[in-house]
């Protein structure tokens, strides 16, 4: 009897889910609280447009910026690390291979195995160098394009994000009736977003959509009566 193909479902773009995430979440959240804010202070919705796009294109600079460096960051450790493994098999091999051994002997290898795979792995110094920043640094070698790929994901995402709750005021005139609307739809936005945030991430889907939609509203909730309080 035939034995059937097993298939291994894996998430393999946890980088880019990551970034939509941090995008997304300010994204729908800042411009919101701004705009709320706006709509307690001013009586005009135009203020509130060109204030919000001013807020969401300097936002999404912000963030992908932040997005970037930190990919950067990624990327400098890495290669740091990794010449420093390369001196040590270079100058040090005897240590190094001892600290191989180790590692094979926690997966319960016997000595004499230990010995033949790490005399063996010496032959090869690329791939000694990468096992050592895999097993014993437990790094993994970053994509050189990802501190790029990071701000554009993060900027992208905040804008998309911030234009939700912004779109109304542009059909709308009196700021009052403009959140309304961006309260319904960005509050409707906020429950979708954390559902699915937290179904990726292998949380409770109900309280983390719950959990995204109460913090966005909250602060939008926050600066309107903020403003209110100041402006009368």
């Amino acid at each position: 009897m035939a034995q059937q193909a097993h298939h291994e479902e894996h998430f393999h773009s946890s980088e880019l889910v990551t970034d939509i995430v941090i995008g997304m979440s300010d994204g729908l959240t800042v411009p919101f609280a701004l705009a709320a804010g706006l709509s307690g202070a001013v009586t005009n919705t135009h203020i509130i447009v060109i204030a919000g796009l001013a807020e969401i294109v300097a936002g999404s600079i912000a963030m992908g910026l932040g997005g970037y460096l930190a990919g950067k960051t990624e990327i400098d450790h890495y290669n740091a690390e990794q010449k420093r493994e390369e001196w040590e098999v270079d100058n040090l091999p005897e240590k190094e291979k001892e600290e191989v051994r180790v590692i094979f002997a926690e997966m319960g290898m016997t000595e004499e195995t230990q010995r033949q795979v790490v005399e063996e792995m010496a032959k090869d110094k690329a791939k000694w160098v990468d096992f050592m920043m895999r097993y014993e640094l437990g790094l993994e070698k970053p994509d050189a394009k990802r501190a790029r790929k990071s701000a554009m994901n993060i900027g992208l995402s905040y804008i998309v994000g911030g234009l939700v709750p912004l779109s109304p005021y542009i059909f709308t005139t009196v700021p009052i009736d403009g959140l309304k609307w961006s309260a319904i739809i960005t509050v409707l936005c906020l429950f979708v977003f954390g559902f699915f945030k937290a179904k990726v991430t292998g949380q409770n889907p109900w309280s983390g959509a719950i959990r995204v939609m109460l913090i966005g509203s909250l602060a939008a909730a926050a600066a309107f009566f903020i403003a209110r309080l100041f402006n009368q």
